[in-house]
């Protein structure tokens, strides 16, 4: 039996991929662009989680989670978060597709775990030291511009207060 067939490829092939990345997160914004210059064996389409186009492409998908851990979905619909998020993406880049066969297997699987779990704990130092917005971990996604995504709302603005005469530039 072929390794593709290993795979169950031959009977949901994956001719695309969206990666769906927090646009406020500078570890995200990173990566994003780390991926944009890999040479790819699977497209790859990254496009803000949360955003106008993210919901109407993926009107089933629910857009507070999508900020909450990386969020990959194939051109058939299928849905991979965290760590198989990670993997599949790997999978799609020429040069880390060994390194994706590898983090496939079980041992390879608690690696890759501890790897989303690191940098999940990493992005949330940042949001709270660097940029003053919080995750709140109860559907509250807060930017330090005012701008705050609620599970049932949606996105609202509540600008910031202008503190004496002075008011941040918006």
């Amino acid at each position: 039996m072929s390794g593709a067939m290993d795979r169950g490829v031959t009977s949901a092939p994956v001719r695309g991929l969206t990666v769906l990345y927090d646009a406020e997160c500078g570890l995200c914004t990173h990566l994003r662009d780390w991926l944009v210059k890999q040479p790819q064996l699977v497209p790859l389409e990254l496009v803000p989680a949360g955003s106008a186009e993210a919901e109407a492409r993926f009107p089933g998908v629910d857009p507070a989670r999508t900020l909450e851990e990386v969020t990959v979905i194939g051109d058939s619909g299928q849905v991979y978060r965290g760590a198989a998020a990670w993997v599949v993406v790997l999978w799609a880049l020429r040069e880390h597709r060994p390194l994706a066969h590898r983090l496939s297997t079980p041992a390879g699987a608690v690696l890759a775990r501890g790897a989303v779990l690191a940098a999940a704990k990493y992005r949330g130092a940042l949001w709270s030291k660097q940029r003053g917005g919080k995750w709140g971990g109860q559907g509250t996604y807060r930017r330090a511009d005012g701008w705050t995504y609620v599970r049932d709302q949606g996105w609202v603005y509540d600008p910031p207060s202008c503190a004496g005469s002075t008011c941040p530039t918006r």
